[in-house]
């Protein structure tokens, strides 16, 4: 897959955690499923712009221009909660004070499971897309082994928020 949603290196890909790439993966494939309707809505309006018989006149270009607008605004919308979610899912630093996966919550080993869930519960249902944050919960490994057995407690609940 071609990333250009924003601009990233292949370093930059390469030091990416999962949830990291999860991320970047459906920001693209919202970019590319917005940009074929944008396609898609100008072709039928030249379709029927030429119909109608209005070759001399600039309502055409005016809403290939207003169509173009609320795509660019809509993909300013994703690229900002892009970065942000990325930014949010960095890397602890790898000083011994935190644990070396990038997650998004705080992984202390001496907190009680119920205490655990509650973190981690409470980072995933701070991602407002349902459909979303279960893809990136199903994709971090870290919770997996940090919950133990509440992990499929947690999954149960953000399926259900998906249907």
């Amino acid at each position: 897959m071609t990333f250009d949603i924003i601009q990233v290196t292949e370093e930059d890909l390469k030091k990416y955690s999962v949830v990291q790439m999860q991320l970047l993966r459906n920001a693209q494939k919202q970019k590319n499923k917005m940009l074929h309707t944008l396609e898609n809505e100008k072709e039928l309006f030249f379709k029927l712009y030429l119909t109608n018989d209005m070759g001399g006149s600039s309502l055409y270009e005016n809403k290939c221009a207003e169509l173009d607008a609320e795509y660019n605004y809509q993909l300013d919308i994703i690229v900002e909660q892009l970065l942000y979610s990325i930014q949010l899912n960095s890397p602890y630093p790898d000083d011994g004070s935190g644990d070396p996966e990038n997650v998004g919550y705080i992984v202390d080993y001496s907190l009680s499971y119920f205490e655990r869930y509650n973190i981690v519960r409470a980072y995933y249902m701070s991602i407002e897309d349902p459909a979303e944050r279960m893809e990136i919960f199903k994709a971090d490994e870290v919770a997996q082994k940090y919950l133990g057995s509440y992990y499929a407690i947690l999954f149960d609940v953000l399926a259900s928020y998906t249907k």
